[in-house]
Protein backbone atom coordinates (compact mmCIF):
# COMPACT_ATOMS: atom_id res chain seq x y z
CA UNK A 1 0.00 0.00 0.00
CA UNK A 2 1.60 3.41 -0.90
CA UNK A 3 2.55 5.61 1.76
CA UNK A 4 -0.48 8.43 1.00
CA UNK A 5 -3.16 5.65 1.13
CA UNK A 6 -1.78 4.60 4.43
CA UNK A 7 -2.04 7.97 6.01
CA UNK A 8 -5.48 8.54 4.17
CA UNK A 9 -6.56 5.06 6.25
CA UNK A 10 -5.52 6.85 9.47
CA UNK A 11 -7.35 10.49 8.58
CA UNK A 12 -9.95 7.76 8.11
CA UNK A 13 -10.16 5.77 10.85
CA UNK A 14 -9.67 8.59 12.95
CA UNK A 15 -13.15 10.60 11.32
CA UNK A 16 -14.97 7.13 11.90
CA UNK A 17 -14.06 6.96 15.72
CA UNK A 18 -14.99 10.99 16.07
CA UNK A 19 -17.77 11.41 14.02
CA UNK A 20 -20.39 8.94 16.58
CA UNK A 21 -19.09 11.03 19.57
CA UNK A 22 -20.01 14.45 17.88
CA UNK A 23 -23.18 12.95 16.81
CA UNK A 24 -24.25 12.02 20.04
CA UNK A 25 -23.05 15.23 21.22
CA UNK A 26 -26.08 17.07 18.58
CA UNK A 27 -29.10 17.30 20.82
CA UNK A 28 -31.71 14.53 20.32
CA UNK A 29 -29.49 12.63 17.34
CA UNK A 30 -30.67 15.05 14.42
CA UNK A 31 -27.23 14.62 12.94
CA UNK A 32 -27.13 10.85 11.77
CA UNK A 33 -23.51 9.51 12.01
CA UNK A 34 -23.85 8.66 8.25
CA UNK A 35 -23.67 12.28 7.20
CA UNK A 36 -20.76 13.49 9.18
CA UNK A 37 -18.90 10.56 8.00
CA UNK A 38 -19.64 12.28 3.96
CA UNK A 39 -19.00 15.39 5.49
CA UNK A 40 -15.27 14.05 6.70
CA UNK A 41 -14.63 12.48 3.26
CA UNK A 42 -15.83 16.03 1.65
CA UNK A 43 -14.00 18.62 4.06
CA UNK A 44 -10.72 16.62 3.83
CA UNK A 45 -11.07 14.76 0.46
CA UNK A 46 -9.60 16.10 -2.84
CA UNK A 47 -11.91 18.89 -3.88
CA UNK A 48 -11.55 20.75 -0.86
CA UNK A 49 -8.37 20.11 1.67
CA UNK A 50 -6.65 17.52 -0.26
CA UNK A 51 -5.51 15.38 2.53
CA UNK A 52 -7.52 12.33 1.81
CA UNK A 53 -6.60 10.18 -1.52
CA UNK A 54 -8.56 7.03 -2.49
CA UNK A 55 -6.22 4.76 -4.61
CA UNK A 56 -6.64 1.07 -5.79
CA UNK A 57 -6.43 0.04 -2.01
CA UNK A 58 -8.58 2.71 -0.23
CA UNK A 59 -11.04 1.92 -3.48
CA UNK A 60 -11.15 -1.14 -2.69
CA UNK A 61 -11.45 -1.50 0.94
CA UNK A 62 -14.82 0.88 0.35
CA UNK A 63 -16.05 -2.08 -1.96
CA UNK A 64 -16.08 -3.90 0.41
CA UNK A 65 -17.83 -1.62 3.13
CA UNK A 66 -20.29 -1.00 0.35
CA UNK A 67 -20.44 -5.00 0.20
CA UNK A 68 -20.98 -5.26 4.13
CA UNK A 69 -23.73 -2.48 4.06
CA UNK A 70 -25.97 -4.40 0.88
CA UNK A 71 -25.17 -7.74 2.84
CA UNK A 72 -26.52 -6.77 6.22
CA UNK A 73 -29.21 -5.41 4.24
CA UNK A 74 -30.17 -8.25 2.25
CA UNK A 75 -29.98 -10.40 5.31
CA UNK A 76 -32.67 -8.02 7.85
CA UNK A 77 -34.99 -9.06 4.70
CA UNK A 78 -37.75 -12.10 4.29
CA UNK A 79 -38.18 -13.51 0.75
CA UNK A 80 -41.89 -14.28 2.23
CA UNK A 81 -42.75 -10.67 2.71
CA UNK A 82 -41.25 -9.59 -1.03
CA UNK A 83 -43.94 -12.12 -2.95
CA UNK A 84 -46.59 -11.09 -0.75
CA UNK A 85 -49.47 -9.09 -1.15
CA UNK A 86 -47.80 -5.53 0.41
CA UNK A 87 -44.64 -6.64 -0.95
CA UNK A 88 -46.02 -6.80 -4.16
CA UNK A 89 -48.00 -3.43 -3.59
CA UNK A 90 -44.25 -2.16 -2.83
CA UNK A 91 -42.90 -3.29 -6.09
CA UNK A 92 -46.10 -1.74 -7.97
CA UNK A 93 -45.12 1.51 -6.34
CA UNK A 94 -41.93 1.58 -7.17
CA UNK A 95 -43.04 1.10 -10.90
CA UNK A 96 -45.22 4.31 -10.24
CA UNK A 97 -42.87 5.61 -8.99
CA UNK A 98 -40.45 5.35 -11.67
CA UNK A 99 -42.36 5.68 -14.41
CA UNK A 100 -42.70 9.56 -13.02
CA UNK A 101 -39.21 9.84 -12.66
CA UNK A 102 -38.56 8.89 -16.05
CA UNK A 103 -41.27 11.34 -17.42
CA UNK A 104 -39.66 13.88 -15.52
CA UNK A 105 -35.70 13.61 -16.19
CA UNK A 106 -37.00 13.89 -19.62
CA UNK A 107 -38.36 17.37 -19.38
CA UNK A 108 -35.54 18.66 -17.77
CA UNK A 109 -32.73 19.73 -20.07
CA UNK A 110 -30.25 19.70 -16.58
CA UNK A 111 -30.29 15.86 -16.10
CA UNK A 112 -30.37 14.98 -20.15
CA UNK A 113 -26.41 14.70 -20.84
CA UNK A 114 -27.17 11.18 -22.57
CA UNK A 115 -29.65 8.55 -22.89
CA UNK A 116 -27.98 6.63 -20.21
CA UNK A 117 -27.53 10.01 -18.35
CA UNK A 118 -30.97 10.54 -17.93
CA UNK A 119 -31.69 6.80 -17.12
CA UNK A 120 -28.72 6.96 -14.21
CA UNK A 121 -31.02 10.12 -12.69
CA UNK A 122 -34.29 8.23 -12.95
CA UNK A 123 -33.11 5.14 -11.29
CA UNK A 124 -31.28 7.56 -8.69
CA UNK A 125 -34.61 9.23 -7.93
CA UNK A 126 -36.43 5.85 -6.71
CA UNK A 127 -33.71 4.16 -4.44
CA UNK A 128 -34.61 4.18 -0.92
CA UNK A 129 -31.31 3.73 1.34
CA UNK A 130 -32.46 0.55 3.33
CA UNK A 131 -29.10 -0.21 4.10
CA UNK A 132 -28.36 2.97 6.08
CA UNK A 133 -31.85 3.05 7.42
CA UNK A 134 -31.84 0.30 9.49
CA UNK A 135 -29.34 1.34 12.33
CA UNK A 136 -31.44 4.91 11.94
CA UNK A 137 -34.94 2.54 12.39
CA UNK A 138 -32.98 0.06 15.42
CA UNK A 139 -32.17 3.48 16.75
CA UNK A 140 -35.15 4.85 17.37
CA UNK A 141 -37.19 2.32 18.17
CA UNK A 142 -39.24 1.34 14.96
CA UNK A 143 -38.20 -2.09 14.16
CA UNK A 144 -41.28 -4.39 14.91
CA UNK A 145 -43.05 -1.38 14.86
CA UNK A 146 -46.23 -1.00 12.30
CA UNK A 147 -44.66 1.54 11.01
CA UNK A 148 -41.06 0.10 10.64
CA UNK A 149 -43.06 -3.28 9.15
CA UNK A 150 -44.06 -0.37 6.26
CA UNK A 151 -40.73 0.83 6.04
CA UNK A 152 -39.40 -2.07 5.31
CA UNK A 153 -42.17 -3.74 2.72
CA UNK A 154 -41.72 -0.73 0.62
CA UNK A 155 -38.24 0.15 1.32
CA UNK A 156 -36.82 -3.31 0.49
CA UNK A 157 -38.52 -2.56 -3.24
CA UNK A 158 -36.54 0.91 -3.17
CA UNK A 159 -33.25 -0.81 -3.07
CA UNK A 160 -33.86 -4.28 -4.79
CA UNK A 161 -35.70 -2.83 -7.33
CA UNK A 162 -32.98 -0.04 -8.13
CA UNK A 163 -30.39 -3.02 -8.16
CA UNK A 164 -32.12 -5.13 -10.84
CA UNK A 165 -32.20 -1.72 -13.14
CA UNK A 166 -28.72 -0.90 -13.13
CA UNK A 167 -27.73 -4.20 -14.04
CA UNK A 168 -31.07 -4.25 -17.07
CA UNK A 169 -30.62 -0.77 -18.08
CA UNK A 170 -27.08 0.50 -17.22
CA UNK A 171 -25.06 -2.16 -18.83
CA UNK A 172 -23.95 -1.62 -21.97
CA UNK A 173 -24.27 -5.36 -23.46
CA UNK A 174 -27.50 -6.27 -25.54
CA UNK A 175 -30.69 -6.55 -23.04
CA UNK A 176 -30.96 -10.35 -24.14
CA UNK A 177 -27.53 -11.11 -23.30
CA UNK A 178 -27.93 -9.45 -19.60
CA UNK A 179 -30.85 -10.83 -19.07
CA UNK A 180 -28.86 -14.30 -19.53
CA UNK A 181 -26.13 -13.10 -17.41
CA UNK A 182 -28.23 -12.66 -14.54
CA UNK A 183 -30.22 -16.03 -14.69
CA UNK A 184 -26.84 -17.55 -14.49
CA UNK A 185 -26.03 -15.59 -11.55
CA UNK A 186 -29.53 -16.08 -9.81
CA UNK A 187 -28.70 -19.94 -10.69
CA UNK A 188 -24.92 -19.58 -8.80
CA UNK A 189 -26.68 -17.21 -6.28
CA UNK A 190 -29.81 -20.34 -5.49
CA UNK A 191 -26.53 -22.73 -5.34
CA UNK A 192 -24.60 -20.86 -2.64
CA UNK A 193 -27.77 -21.12 -0.46
CA UNK A 194 -29.29 -24.99 -1.35
CA UNK A 195 -25.89 -26.30 -1.10
CA UNK A 196 -25.28 -25.19 2.37
CA UNK A 197 -28.83 -26.16 3.57
CA UNK A 198 -28.08 -29.52 2.09
CA UNK A 199 -24.97 -30.12 3.97
CA UNK A 200 -26.67 -28.94 6.87
CA UNK A 201 -29.44 -31.61 6.62
CA UNK A 202 -27.13 -34.11 6.38
CA UNK A 203 -24.69 -33.19 9.31
CA UNK A 204 -21.73 -33.22 7.36
CA UNK A 205 -18.16 -32.96 8.21
CA UNK A 206 -17.61 -29.45 7.44
CA UNK A 207 -20.96 -27.93 9.46
CA UNK A 208 -20.58 -30.38 12.11
CA UNK A 209 -16.85 -28.43 12.33
CA UNK A 210 -18.44 -25.18 12.02
CA UNK A 211 -20.96 -25.69 14.86
CA UNK A 212 -17.94 -26.77 17.03
CA UNK A 213 -15.70 -23.81 16.58
CA UNK A 214 -17.81 -20.52 16.03
CA UNK A 215 -16.03 -18.77 18.59
CA UNK A 216 -12.15 -18.51 19.26
CA UNK A 217 -9.75 -18.17 16.86
CA UNK A 218 -11.59 -20.32 13.96
CA UNK A 219 -14.55 -17.74 13.98
CA UNK A 220 -16.19 -20.36 11.54
CA UNK A 221 -19.18 -18.80 11.00
CA UNK A 222 -17.14 -15.31 9.86
CA UNK A 223 -15.23 -17.00 7.73
CA UNK A 224 -18.33 -18.56 6.28
CA UNK A 225 -19.62 -15.75 5.72
CA UNK A 226 -16.63 -13.92 4.12
CA UNK A 227 -16.36 -16.69 1.81
CA UNK A 228 -19.89 -16.34 0.68
CA UNK A 229 -19.39 -12.27 -0.04
CA UNK A 230 -16.43 -11.89 -1.66
CA UNK A 231 -17.39 -14.91 -3.49
CA UNK A 232 -20.91 -13.80 -5.14
CA UNK A 233 -19.55 -9.96 -5.28
CA UNK A 234 -16.26 -11.68 -7.21
CA UNK A 235 -18.86 -13.37 -9.50
CA UNK A 236 -21.13 -10.37 -10.10
CA UNK A 237 -17.96 -8.44 -10.96
CA UNK A 238 -16.75 -11.46 -13.20
CA UNK A 239 -20.14 -11.03 -14.82
CA UNK A 240 -19.63 -7.11 -15.06
CA UNK A 241 -22.90 -6.61 -13.08
CA UNK A 242 -22.42 -4.04 -9.61
CA UNK A 243 -21.05 -5.58 -6.57
CA UNK A 244 -24.47 -4.37 -4.80
CA UNK A 245 -26.09 -7.17 -6.41
CA UNK A 246 -23.44 -9.71 -5.26
CA UNK A 247 -23.51 -8.07 -1.87
CA UNK A 248 -27.41 -8.25 -1.58
CA UNK A 249 -27.81 -11.62 -3.18
CA UNK A 250 -25.39 -12.91 -0.22
CA UNK A 251 -27.40 -11.39 2.36
CA UNK A 252 -30.67 -12.94 0.90
CA UNK A 253 -28.61 -16.20 1.34
CA UNK A 254 -27.02 -15.71 4.51
CA UNK A 255 -30.96 -15.29 5.83
CA UNK A 256 -32.26 -18.22 3.75
CA UNK A 257 -29.06 -20.37 4.96
CA UNK A 258 -29.93 -19.43 9.02
CA UNK A 259 -33.70 -18.20 8.68
CA UNK A 260 -34.12 -17.90 12.52
CA UNK A 261 -30.86 -15.34 12.74
CA UNK A 262 -27.77 -16.22 15.06
CA UNK A 263 -26.95 -13.15 17.59
CA UNK A 264 -23.52 -13.68 17.93
CA UNK A 265 -22.97 -14.25 13.99
CA UNK A 266 -24.81 -10.87 13.74
CA UNK A 267 -22.80 -9.22 16.25
CA UNK A 268 -19.78 -9.75 14.79
CA UNK A 269 -20.61 -9.03 11.80
CA UNK A 270 -22.12 -5.55 12.79
CA UNK A 271 -18.96 -5.05 14.25
CA UNK A 272 -16.74 -6.02 11.55
CA UNK A 273 -18.92 -3.92 9.22
CA UNK A 274 -19.85 -0.60 11.14
CA UNK A 275 -16.64 -0.79 13.07
CA UNK A 276 -14.79 -0.24 10.39
CA UNK A 277 -16.04 -1.34 6.39
CA UNK A 278 -18.79 0.69 6.27
CA UNK A 279 -17.64 3.91 7.81
CA UNK A 280 -15.00 3.60 5.44
CA UNK A 281 -17.24 3.21 2.49
CA UNK A 282 -19.13 6.21 3.40
CA UNK A 283 -16.33 8.83 4.27
CA UNK A 284 -14.93 7.75 0.40
CA UNK A 285 -18.36 8.35 -0.42
CA UNK A 286 -17.99 11.67 0.75
CA UNK A 287 -14.94 12.32 -1.30
CA UNK A 288 -16.52 12.07 -4.54
CA UNK A 289 -18.55 15.19 -3.33
CA UNK A 290 -17.50 18.61 -5.06
CA UNK A 291 -18.78 21.10 -3.31
CA UNK A 292 -17.64 23.45 -5.74
CA UNK A 293 -19.85 22.13 -8.46
CA UNK A 294 -23.03 21.91 -6.17
CA UNK A 295 -22.21 25.56 -5.15
CA UNK A 296 -22.51 26.18 -8.63
CA UNK A 297 -25.88 24.92 -9.36
CA UNK A 298 -27.99 25.19 -5.85
CA UNK A 299 -31.13 25.67 -7.36
CA UNK A 300 -30.27 21.62 -9.29
CA UNK A 301 -29.85 20.51 -5.70
CA UNK A 302 -33.12 21.71 -4.06
CA UNK A 303 -34.90 20.36 -7.81
CA UNK A 304 -33.27 17.15 -7.01
CA UNK A 305 -35.08 16.74 -3.30
CA UNK A 306 -38.22 17.84 -4.22
CA UNK A 307 -38.47 15.43 -7.25
CA UNK A 308 -37.44 12.74 -4.66
CA UNK A 309 -40.18 13.91 -2.35
CA UNK A 310 -42.44 13.83 -5.21
CA UNK A 311 -41.13 10.72 -7.45
CA UNK A 312 -40.77 8.28 -4.17
CA UNK A 313 -42.54 10.01 -1.55
CA UNK A 314 -45.89 11.13 -2.98
CA UNK A 315 -47.04 7.48 -4.66
CA UNK A 316 -45.94 6.02 -0.89
CA UNK A 317 -47.84 7.67 0.51
CA UNK A 318 -51.00 7.07 -1.75
CA UNK A 319 -50.37 3.59 -1.82
CA UNK A 320 -50.33 2.85 1.89
CA UNK A 321 -53.60 4.46 2.42
CA UNK A 322 -55.10 1.33 -0.16
CA UNK A 323 -52.77 -1.39 1.31
CA UNK A 324 -54.85 -3.39 3.79
CA UNK A 325 -52.55 -4.18 5.79
CA UNK A 326 -51.18 -0.62 6.32
CA UNK A 327 -54.98 1.14 5.78
CA UNK A 328 -55.38 2.30 9.50
CA UNK A 329 -52.41 4.31 9.64
CA UNK A 330 -53.37 7.64 10.25
CA UNK A 331 -51.97 10.53 7.81
CA UNK A 332 -48.79 11.46 10.43
CA UNK A 333 -48.05 7.78 10.09
CA UNK A 334 -48.03 7.42 5.99
CA UNK A 335 -46.08 10.67 5.81
CA UNK A 336 -43.59 9.21 8.75
CA UNK A 337 -43.32 5.80 6.32
CA UNK A 338 -42.75 7.85 3.20
CA UNK A 339 -40.44 10.32 4.20
CA UNK A 340 -38.29 7.10 5.51
CA UNK A 341 -38.37 5.60 2.31
CA UNK A 342 -37.53 8.79 0.71
CA UNK A 343 -33.89 8.84 2.24
CA UNK A 344 -31.17 7.67 -0.89
CA UNK A 345 -27.76 7.35 -0.67
CA UNK A 346 -26.03 3.81 -1.12
CA UNK A 347 -27.18 3.23 -4.44
CA UNK A 348 -26.99 6.99 -5.77
CA UNK A 349 -23.13 6.62 -4.96
CA UNK A 350 -23.20 3.38 -7.10
CA UNK A 351 -25.27 4.49 -10.11
CA UNK A 352 -23.21 7.95 -10.33
CA UNK A 353 -20.11 5.71 -10.22
CA UNK A 354 -21.66 3.70 -13.20
CA UNK A 355 -22.44 6.39 -14.84
CA UNK A 356 -18.83 8.34 -14.73
CA UNK A 357 -16.89 5.48 -15.56
CA UNK A 358 -18.85 5.07 -18.57
CA UNK A 359 -18.92 8.45 -19.26
CA UNK A 360 -22.77 9.18 -19.30
CA UNK A 361 -22.48 11.51 -16.43
CA UNK A 362 -19.96 14.52 -15.35
CA UNK A 363 -18.68 14.54 -12.32
CA UNK A 364 -20.26 17.70 -11.44
CA UNK A 365 -23.80 16.28 -11.68
CA UNK A 366 -22.06 13.32 -9.71
CA UNK A 367 -21.28 15.09 -7.45
CA UNK A 368 -24.53 17.19 -7.22
CA UNK A 369 -26.58 13.95 -7.28
CA UNK A 370 -24.33 12.42 -4.02
CA UNK A 371 -24.41 15.47 -2.80
CA UNK A 372 -28.77 15.89 -2.49
CA UNK A 373 -28.64 11.81 -1.64
CA UNK A 374 -26.33 12.56 1.92
CA UNK A 375 -28.92 15.66 2.20
CA UNK A 376 -31.58 13.00 2.75
CA UNK A 377 -30.24 11.08 5.00
CA UNK A 378 -30.22 13.77 7.20
CA UNK A 379 -33.43 15.19 6.21
CA UNK A 380 -35.77 12.74 5.52
CA UNK A 381 -35.75 11.08 8.91
CA UNK A 382 -35.42 14.43 11.15
CA UNK A 383 -38.92 15.36 9.06
CA UNK A 384 -40.60 12.03 9.90
CA UNK A 385 -39.18 12.05 13.37
CA UNK A 386 -40.84 15.80 13.23
CA UNK A 387 -43.73 14.78 11.66
CA UNK A 388 -44.13 11.33 13.81
CA UNK A 389 -43.95 13.06 17.35
CA UNK A 390 -45.59 16.70 17.09
CA UNK A 391 -48.48 14.95 15.71
CA UNK A 392 -48.77 12.03 18.18
CA UNK A 393 -49.02 14.61 20.59
CA UNK A 394 -51.93 16.35 20.05
CA UNK A 395 -50.21 19.28 18.24
CA UNK A 396 -53.64 20.57 16.53
CA UNK A 397 -54.92 20.47 20.11
CA UNK A 398 -51.83 22.79 20.89
CA UNK A 399 -52.92 25.29 18.28
CA UNK A 400 -56.46 25.55 19.22
CA UNK A 401 -55.24 26.51 23.25
CA UNK A 402 -52.76 29.32 22.00
CA UNK A 403 -55.53 30.44 19.99
CA UNK A 404 -57.78 30.50 22.67
CA UNK A 405 -55.63 32.00 24.73
CA UNK A 406 -52.96 33.02 23.08
CA UNK A 407 -51.03 34.35 26.94
CA UNK A 408 -50.78 30.86 27.60
CA UNK A 409 -48.37 29.98 24.62
CA UNK A 410 -45.20 29.26 26.68
CA UNK A 411 -47.28 26.81 29.13
CA UNK A 412 -48.99 25.22 26.47
CA UNK A 413 -45.53 24.81 24.27
CA UNK A 414 -44.08 22.93 26.96
CA UNK A 415 -47.15 20.81 28.16
CA UNK A 416 -47.34 19.70 24.05
CA UNK A 417 -43.02 18.80 24.42
CA UNK A 418 -43.70 16.97 27.65
CA UNK A 419 -46.06 15.11 26.20
CA UNK A 420 -44.07 14.51 22.78
CA UNK A 421 -41.70 12.89 24.76
CA UNK A 422 -43.65 10.61 27.02
CA UNK A 423 -45.19 9.32 23.52
CA UNK A 424 -41.61 8.72 22.00
CA UNK A 425 -40.60 7.09 25.33
CA UNK A 426 -43.41 4.93 24.95
CA UNK A 427 -42.88 4.35 21.21
CA UNK A 428 -39.58 2.89 22.45
CA UNK A 429 -40.53 0.88 24.94
CA UNK A 430 -42.91 -0.85 22.60
CA UNK A 431 -40.30 -1.28 20.16
CA UNK A 432 -38.18 -3.20 23.12
CA UNK A 433 -40.49 -5.28 24.31
CA UNK A 434 -41.66 -6.11 20.82
CA UNK A 435 -38.17 -6.84 20.15
CA UNK A 436 -37.23 -9.10 23.95
CA UNK A 437 -40.42 -11.07 22.49
CA UNK A 438 -38.93 -12.22 18.88
CA UNK A 439 -35.46 -12.95 20.76
CA UNK A 440 -37.28 -15.04 23.44
CA UNK A 441 -39.13 -16.85 20.80
CA UNK A 442 -35.91 -17.82 18.77
CA UNK A 443 -34.68 -21.65 19.28
CA UNK A 444 -31.27 -21.54 21.26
Amino acid sequence: MEEYELISLAIIALGAFICPMVSALIPRNIVPETVLLLAVGMIFGPHVAGILQAGDYLTLLSDLGLGFLFLLAGYELDPKELVSKSGRKGLLTWCISFAIALAFVISLPQFKENQIGWLSVAIALTTTAFGTLIPILKERGLIGTQIGNAIIDYGTWGELAPILAIALILSTRATWLTVVVLVAFLAIALASALIPSVMKAKNSKVVLFMHRHPEGNAQMGVRGVMVLLISLVTISALFDLDIVLGAFAAGFVLRFIVPDGNDSLEKKLNGIGYGFFIPLFFITSGMKIDPHAVASAPHLLVLFILLLLFVRALPIFISLRFNEKYRDLDAPSRANVALYCTAALPLIVAVTTIATNIGAMSDATSSLLVAAGAITVFLMPLLASVTLHTIDADLGDAFRSIKQDPHSTIAVLKKHRALERARALEHKAQARKKKADAQARRPH
